[in-house]
């Protein structure tokens, strides 16, 4: 009995999907949920599982290609029905067929123009991993040999006698061989650059900024670390007390959590955060639904399990769909200062940064303190500057002592 292999429905938001990488090749024994494909939108990467333990009898759709819900990926025929196909029959097929990637290594592939024919595969089952790209591109480097497929631009030959009377200073340089390469936006980072231009050319953002003290935040984690740990098996962070401080803000301020749509402006009662993370692809917004109805531990949770699952390329549409305000740590790479971009339609982000230990006045006394530049970016066609302002400080208070959101003053 022969199966068809569908592109599975995707969202209303999503009109279609690019063909990523086949991991089973035509005449392969595959089992029943078995991931075939991996298919890209420009939110997340879909796996496609087989629907019966069976044998691929054809491919209809190949690497690259752009399909729609409901079109046929492939076709199955059912393992009770099938004879059994010889190794040589598999061999040939093989041989013509793609080398096996991961997504991650089919973009360092596609990145440097590489022949993945050419790049000895060392992985289970003769797939092509990271490491064998690292090694291959360490090899042509130096062998000073060109990869195979990558476009070399030769600079013209000037004559040393018109440099020097050109520009007598880069007589002596050589320019040596220059390259460039051009590659292909990821639906990904096309969307994230749509968004991006959106966000700049409907709203009407401006950001204020302040600075907290973060010791009492780091007192409480380093008195709770051991205990909380045990008792909720993960580590207590600064996320938490951030996600929480905003609730208790966002309560205040409920500007702050509405959006705008079209000329009426929409109030939530509740609280779905968006906790920006960084992935392969780039960066992504999973929610954080109902959070003031999450314990600390409860947040961490969610946001480490969004953060494996960017990682890993397994979050889902639910995950990134909806939010009412945003929480962006760049202080993770090291920023000490920026001015976040709205995700549309909210209508305000808040931009957490680097800590660094650094003298204050306190109490009339300088101090070194742990400080962290806060900034929240809004939309001001709805929100005034002296919400915004204060919203932020609310958010200062909260974390300078936390008891206040425990006591609701």
């Amino acid at each position: 009995m022969s199966i068809e292999v569908l592109v599975p429905s995707l969202p209303e938001s999503v009109a279609d999907a690019t063909i990523v990488t086949w991991h089973k090749k035509v005449g392969e024994q595959v089992s029943r949920d078995e991931n075939l494909v991996d298919l890209e939108t420009d939110k997340v990467v879909l796996e496609v599982p087989a629907p019966i333990d069976g044998v691929i009898t054809k491919i209809l759709q190949q690497d690259g290609d752009v399909v729609t819900s409901g079109v046929v990926l492939a076709i199955l025929e059912s393992a009770s029905d099938q004879p059994v196909v010889s190794s040589e029959a598999v061999e040939q097929n093989t041989a013509q067929n793609e080398v096996m990637m991961s997504p991650a290594v089919r973009r360092m592939v596609t990145e440097h123009k590489l022949n993945e024919s050419l790049i000895p595969a060392t992985g289970k089952g003769g797939r092509l991993i990271k490491a064998d790209v690292i090694n291959y591109l360490e090899t042509q480097k130096q062998t000073k040999e060109p990869s195979v497929g990558t476009p070399v631009i030769a600079e013209p030959k000037i004559e040393a006698s018109i440099m020097s009377q050109r520009n007598p200073v880069m007589s002596n340089v050589s320019l040596g061989e220059r390259k460039q390469q051009r590659v292909p936006m990821t639906r990904l980072r096309a969307r994230v650059a749509e968004r991006l231009v959106e966000a700049q050319q409907t709203s009407a953002i401006l950001t204020t900024f302040n600075e907290v003290d973060l010791k009492a935040v780091m007192d409480m984690r380093k008195h709770y670390k051991e205990s909380f740990e045990k008792e909720h098996d993960i580590k207590l962070g600064v996320m938490s007390f951030f996600v929480k401080a905003s609730i208790d803000a966002l309560k205040r301020y409920p500007i702050i959590n509405a959006s705008v749509d079209g000329n009426d402006i929409i109030y939530h009662d509740y609280f779905d955060i968006g906790i920006a993370v960084s992935s392969p692809r780039g960066l992504v917004v999973p929610i954080l639904r109902e959070t003031e109805k999450l314990s600390f531990a409860e947040i961490e949770k969610g946001i480490l399990g969004y953060a494996e699952q960017a990682k890993n390329g397994s979050l889902s549409y639910e995950a990134l769909m909806g939010g009412t305000f945003t929480i962006s740590n760049g202080g993770v790479f090291g920023s000490m200062l920026s001015t976040p971009i709205l995700n549309p339609p909210q209508s305000a982000i808040l931009g957490m940064h680097t800590i660094q230990q650094r003298a204050v006045v306190v109490n009339g006394e300088i101090v070194i303190r742990p400080m962290m530049y806060l900034a929240l970016s809004y939309d001001h066609r709805i929100v005034d500057g002296r919400d915004a302002v204060q919203f932020l400080v609310r958010i200062k208070e909260n974390l300078q002592d936390p008891g206040r959101m425990l006591l609701d003053v």
